[in-house]
């Protein structure tokens, strides 16, 4: 990924102004989409943000912290609140019991799934697209963010980088809630 003290010396051109109004564009919709869906489970956005991603695998505070860009203290309190509704747990890690992880419940996967299957606003566009271009669009998306793509089914000439933390709060900052 380019320098960023660079590139914001640099004009951008206008095929580029287009698309940062658009993939801004798209985040708002993303965001907004993302609230309503967390209200319909009587959950606010950050708290949909730490479910979405300990019910994946169980995690460290302090690293669902750094993953949500905010202070260890509100996920704390974002945790204790999902822990009152039975959707997480907190649990010694195997690997270092000294070290909490938090880890979402059966009935937080489930909601977690169903907050991930209430996100459709761009299901019925992204169905529109071909297969090959939507694996183009994905792997155009992981360079933008310094993510290698997919081996299998990667057309030629598409991204490379490393790097990992995708899903809800992987780009915008948790607020305290």
């Amino acid at each position: 990924m380019a320098d960023r003290s660079s590139a914001r010396t640099r004009p951008a051109d206008a095929l580029t102004l287009e698309v940062l109004e658009l993939v801004g564009t798209v985040v708002a919709r993303y965001h907004e989409e993302y609230e309503l869906a967390a209200a319909e489970h009587s959950l606010t956005g950050s708290q949909a943000r730490v479910l979405a991603l300990i019910s994946r695998e169980p995690t460290p505070m302090r690293k669902l912290a750094q993953r949500l860009k905010c202070e260890p203290s509100n996920v704390t309190g974002m945790v204790d609140r999902l822990e009152q509704r039975g959707l997480v747990e907190r649990r010694a890690d195997p690997a270092d019991r000294r070290v909490k992880v938090a880890a979402a419940t059966d009935e937080g996967r489930t909601t977690a799934s169903r907050l991930r299957s209430a996100l459709d606003f761009a299901g019925e566009p992204l169905a529109e697209l071909t297969p090959l271009e939507r694996t183009l669009l994905r792997d155009l998306l992981k360079r933008m963010l310094g993510q290698a793509p997919e081996e299998e089914g990667t057309p030629q000439g598409v991204g490379t980088g490393a790097g990992t933390g995708t899903g809800p709060g992987a780009a915008q900052p948790a607020k305290a809630d």
